[in-house]
């Protein structure tokens, strides 16, 4: 089992910047994409960036030159820095990872989320 802890989020000001983490744990064999993902009031949820295992990296086009991702191997951590942040970047911020866990019946794929951390930009 696989468990993802975020932290980061808060309430700022319009420009401001906040910066997310989110730690895996677990019998974790390898990590493979990682990525953030946001939801706001009423609306589905939506990617903001994603990183591979190799630090490629896609964006939304409604953040890009503002966000940032990247990630830590050795702490199973991935970040996502955002700064200018405008009203509506609000919403709860979700990191997803996918990867292979080591079970006693052998490796296995997971896709795991973490719970959310919720991001408020104000005018």
């Amino acid at each position: 089992q696989v468990q993802l802890v975020e932290s980061g989020g808060g309430l700022v000001q319009a420009g401001a910047s906040l910066r997310l983490s989110c730690a895996a744990s677990g019998s974790i064999f390898r990590i493979g994409d990682m990525g953030w993902y946001r939801q706001a009031p009423g609306k589905q949820r939506e990617l903001v960036a994603r990183i591979t295992s190799d630090g490629r990296t896609n964006y939304a086009d409604s953040v890009k030159g503002r966000f940032a991702i990247s990630r830590d191997n050795a702490k199973n951590t991935v970040y996502l820095q955002m700064n200018s942040l405008k009203p509506e970047d609000t919403g709860l911020y979700y990191c997803n990872i996918e990867g292979l866990i080591l079970r006693s019946e052998g490796l296995k794929t997971f896709d795991a989320w973490g719970q959310g951390t919720l991001a408020t930009v104000s005018s």
